[in-house]
């Protein structure tokens, strides 16, 4: 492989990685909050999303996208992608289960998948398309003659 496809696939792998760590810390929460705390099924579901989506975000703009870009601002577009799937995907999980008779763990198994590839899909070429790989290690954005693209 060149050193962009190398790079390009262990971006992917890493991306997977972090995903699944958030897939078990939204499990987790809703399993404290739902079992534990007897908190209404929705909230629970809503909590534990948003702080499985806020990990996630957190790992893959510093580790995978290596991304210098505004942090309030991706977060909004990631937000954007978020308001736009959650609906998508409840409708979607209802299509498969009550409409097409599908098992309840297929039908979130792929709404899971379409979310990871869909989220993995936006984040590169949408959130941190155009400052991929301008943080340092320091946290600081590269400089234009170290990045080789304009400051962002």
């Amino acid at each position: 492989m060149n050193k962009e496809k190398n790079a390009e696939f262990f971006r992917v792998v890493k991306f997977v990685l972090f995903s699944a760590s958030a897939g078990l810390i939204e499990m987790g929460t809703f399993a404290l909050l739902n079992e534990t705390l007897h908190l209404d099924y929705w909230l629970s579901y809503l909590i534990a999303l948003v702080l499985s989506v806020l990990w996630n975000f957190t790992l893959n703009r510093k580790f995978t996208f290596k991304s210098a870009a505004n942090v309030p601002v991706a977060m909004l577009k990631v937000a954007a992608y978020y308001a736009v799937f959650t609906p998508l995907s409840s409708w979607l999980e209802h299509v498969y289960t009550m409409q097409w008779g599908w098992n309840e763990y297929l039908a979130t198994a792929v709404n899971m998948l379409l979310n990871l590839i869909t989220e993995f899909l936006y984040q590169r070429f949408f959130v941190f398309g155009k400052s991929l790989d301008t943080q340092t290690d320091s946290g600081r954005k590269k400089l234009p003659e170290e990045s080789g693209e304009e400051n962002l």
